[in-house]
């Protein structure tokens, strides 16, 4: 009997990965995230870095680059891959998708491999037409079909209501040519809070996190969470800070203990330290930092923005280099994100083959010490 590959990343095949760059990968390069596995099976791994596909023009030549990244960065030792439907009006998920199918062809099982996308943002297909013409699609493909109604959509381009994400999931599913996602966020949810009253907006929530645990029960999803931008990072009474406390509880009245919100997705790097330096999460006592409430609630953390779009990877003050070494100032940005306790993906848009390659020495390099820290924050202090 031949057994099938699963449709999604699971710990065997991880593992199977990971022993591909037994002779060339530093130690703590491959992780595993908290509550994503029986003691029996164990948690898919996860690599240090992850490739994101968010930048580029809705054309043919930015699709095939992405591919080609994505093919690079999977045969290097990069095994998560980032998107969201509204990435480049969905070509960002057909461009892994592609890579998926070439990867597959080249040996690489679907188990071995972390696919995140999200949903939250309208979109439309495969290019931005003109502000009426955009409008039209809109309305056609959701108002008028009943999959959302107007009282659903926040901020003129938001949506979680369960018709909405079940439409948003099953077009994802189709672009990644995948069965099941194994990692499905909630993209921005703070964004309804600039029009909806916090009440509400937490019965948004739950009816989302309900919908998303049944799609997890149905094998569209793997895990799910939140991928946020301000939510998590703002300062204790802002009116779009977000509590993980209350959305883990949310999970578990609708999961239950085995609920599947195992993920954040949120901004961290040198210039946005709040994960690790802003105490603006409450659980039991004084608040503290959402490195430590993520560990206490059992969510694994993944880095956006790693590099800001660039930003990072130049012109880094000199106490930088001597605190962490390297080649270069985007190889130090990366190793201080990949390197920070309670981060297992640093993510990084890539959308070149030859962003791939220069990230990729750092799957050979050990991560940055305790020492080194200590000698980057006593220079640079706690911002």
């Amino acid at each position: 009997m031949t057994t099938q590959t699963p449709s999604h990343a699971t710990a065997e095949g991880t593992r199977r990965y990971v022993a591909r760059f037994a002779a060339t990968a530093a130690a703590g390069h491959f992780r595993e995230p908290v509550g994503c596995g029986t003691p029996s099976e164990g948690a898919p791994l996860l690599s240090s870095m992850g490739i994101g596909t968010y930048l580029g023009e809705a054309d043919d030549a930015t699709d095939k680059a992405y591919t080609a990244a994505v093919i690079a960065a999977v045969e290097g030792g990069i095994n998560v891959a980032d998107t969201a439907i509204n990435y480049r009006y969905q070509r960002s998920e057909r461009s892994i998708g592609a890579a998926l199918r070439e990867l597959a062809a080249r040996g690489f099982a679907r188990d071995e491999i972390v696919v995140c996308t999200k949903g939250g943002f309208l979109t439309t297909d495969g290019e931005m037409p003109g502000d009426g013409d955009a409008h039209a699609y809109l309305e056609r493909e959701y108002l008028n079909s009943g999959i959302l109604e107007a009282k659903d959509v926040a901020a003129g381009c938001h949506a979680m209501s369960p018709a909405f994400l079940a439409d948003q999931l099953e077009r994802s599913r189709k672009n990644l040519g995948v069965d099941c996602v194994d990692i499905y966020y909630l993209h921005n949810p703070e964004t309804q809070l600039d029009e909806v009253p916090r009440e509400d907006f937490n019965r948004r929530l739950r009816a989302a996190f309900a919908f998303l645990e049944s799609a997890c029960g149905a094998g569209k999803i793997r895990f799910y969470g939140a991928a946020t931008w301000n939510g998590f990072r703002q300062a204790p009474g802002a009116k779009d800070l977000l509590s993980l406390a209350a959305m883990e509880t949310l999970a578990r009245e609708v999961g239950g203990s085995a609920h599947h919100f195992r993920f954040v997705q949120l901004p961290f790097n040198l210039a946005m330290t709040e994960a690790l330096t802003r105490a603006n999460q409450e659980i039991h006592g004084p608040p503290v930092m959402m490195i430590e409430a993520a560990e206490a609630l059992g969510i694994s953390l993944m880095a956006s923005a790693s590099l800001l779009q660039g930003k990072m990877s130049r012109g880094l003050p000199k106490f930088i280099a001597e605190a962490l070494g390297l080649r270069n100032d985007a190889e130090r940005a990366l190793q201080f994100v990949r390197s920070s306790p309670g981060i297992k993906t640093a993510l990084v848009g890539m959308s070149k083959v030859e962003h791939v390659r220069a990230n990729l020495r750092l799957v050979s390099e050990p991560l940055a010490s305790a020492e080194q820290f200590s000698r980057l924050f006593d220079r640079g202090g706690k911002r």
